[in-house]
């Protein structure tokens, strides 16, 4: 059966959504500056093989983009040929004899409007330093009538280092300004050297959402906010304290254990104020919770006593529902207080940490934090919905 040859640009996109994805995976990427119309030679600095991924995952698929490969590594048995082929739309370039034949062969590539990268280096570098340039690529783009576009990558050397294992981090795609005419290979080192130093230097893609909230709740308020939430929903309030705790752990994960405690406490808090104004007799308004919410308490409470405070994280009841059941059924405080420190402190302290680490794993997509603040609402207002309707 005849191998199916799909479009050059078809290829290109599949290969730019498999290595974006892959290193959406392992960091994120940021990509910045874009290629000129019409076909290029792409010059970059080079520190790992993860560099071709990037610059796959980075450059526009209209361009098509083919990747010199050292043909004494890449093209040096038929599993790595096909590999480099497939996955990197890579072509043999040798790196003594014949090297600038195979170069000067791309000519026809370029003028069809397709990019060509190459590395000028030659090999990977160390320390993140940018080495001498060979003159191949620049007389490439003279030969072929078309601009040489240098390109500055970070991070890679972080997230795959010569010789070392994968490691998560953020990677960096600068691409420059095209330069016209003959260009001498000093001139070309400069652009991607000063590329790769912006690249190096440039702060995280962020959100001004996220950078207030995580303002907020890491400053002198936002153990007091956490308290004060909790210590509310315990009442009357109706919005859980994990909801908070979603909202600032995933913006401030460093404060992620102390917000879980200052939540934890108000609600502990709470729970014991909750339990002695039902004892006095007094009924604050409770929104968001049913009849049918307070029988089923009212029933476990009979059964079981103060223990069964340890069904609220699952059964979706309110917790301000148990501890005015608790009043109601004149449970003595104390033990009150130790059971829900048991049943809250499971919950409200892994759910804080979770969110912590979500946060953390999440650092190169904080820009994205509106998004999630979207989807967060959304997903919580469905599960009140899902909640309440149960128990009507």
């Amino acid at each position: 059966m005849p191998r199916v040859q799909l479009p050059s640009t078809t290829a290109a996109w599949l290969r730019r959504t498999l290595w974006g994805l892959v290193l959406t995976l392992t960091g994120g990427i940021d990509r910045r500056g874009q290629l000129p119309r019409g076909g290029c030679v792409v010059v970059a600095n080079h520190s790992s093989h993860a560099d071709t991924a990037a610059l796959l995952a980075a450059l526009d698929a209209r361009h098509a983009p083919l990747i010199g490969a050292a043909a004494d590594y890449w093209f040096a048995t038929a599993w790595r040929r096909r590999v480099c082929r497939r996955l990197a739309a890579g072509f043999p370039v040798r790196r003594t004899g014949g090297g600038l034949d195979d170069l000067l062969g791309m000519a026809d590539a370029l003028r069809a409007g397709r990019a060509v990268v190459l590395f000028p280096e030659g090999t990977r570098g160390r320390d993140g330093e940018v080495g001498d340039f060979r003159r191949g690529a620049l007389l490439l783009a003279e030969r072929a009538g078309v601009p040489v576009v240098p390109v500055g990558l970070a991070g890679t050397d972080r997230l795959l280092p010569k010789h070392g294992r994968i490691r998560r981090t953020l990677v960096r795609v600068h691409i420059g300004a095209p330069l016209y005419g003959p260009v001498a290979p000093a001139t070309a080192r400069d652009a991607v050297r000063s590329l790769t130093a912006r690249a190096a230097a440039a702060a995280l893609p962020d959100s001004r959402i996220r950078r207030r909230t995580a303002a907020l709740v890491a400053s002198r308020w936002g153990l007091p906010l956490a308290f004060a939430w909790a210590f509310a929903e315990a009442l009357s309030w109706p919005l859980m304290p994990e909801l908070f705790l979603a909202l600032a752990c995933v913006a401030a994960p460093r404060a992620g254990l102390r917000l879980s405690l200052a939540a934890l406490a108000g609600s502990l808090a709470g729970g014991l104020l909750a339990l002695q104004l039902a004892a006095s007799g007094a009924h604050l308004p409770a929104p968001l919770t049913t009849d049918r919410m307070r029988v089923e308490v009212t029933r476990q409470l009979a059964d079981e006593g103060t223990p069964a405070v340890r069904h609220q994280p699952w059964d979706g009841i309110p917790y301000k529902v148990y501890a005015a059941g608790a009043g109601r059924a004149h449970i003595p405080a104390p033990d009150w207080l130790l059971a829900s420190a048991e049943a809250r402190g499971s919950r409200t302290l892994t759910t804080g940490l979770a969110f912590a680490a979500l946060g953390a794993a999440a650092r190169p997509w904080r820009r994205r934090y509106p998004v999630y603040l979207g989807l967060l609402g959304s997903g919580f207002a469905v599960g009140l919905g899902v909640i309440v309707a149960r128990w009507s």
